[in-house]
């Protein structure tokens, strides 16, 4: 932790959680939502393609 009891930063926090997640969920969790925000970004690039057109 940062120093003082009780208290820890965002980053702390954050590798905590991740580390939480990754151990309950699994890898195959995060190639799951990789591959649903590739689709999205994907569709919003076609979608900013048509509208220039």
């Amino acid at each position: 932790m940062a120093g003082q009891k009780g208290k820890m930063t965002v980053q702390e926090a954050g590798r905590k959680g991740g580390r939480a997640t990754s151990s309950t969920r699994g890898r195959e969790f995060y190639q799951e939502i990789g591959r649903k925000g590739g689709q999205r970004v994907r569709s919003l690039i076609n979608k900013g393609k048509k509208a220039g057109r």
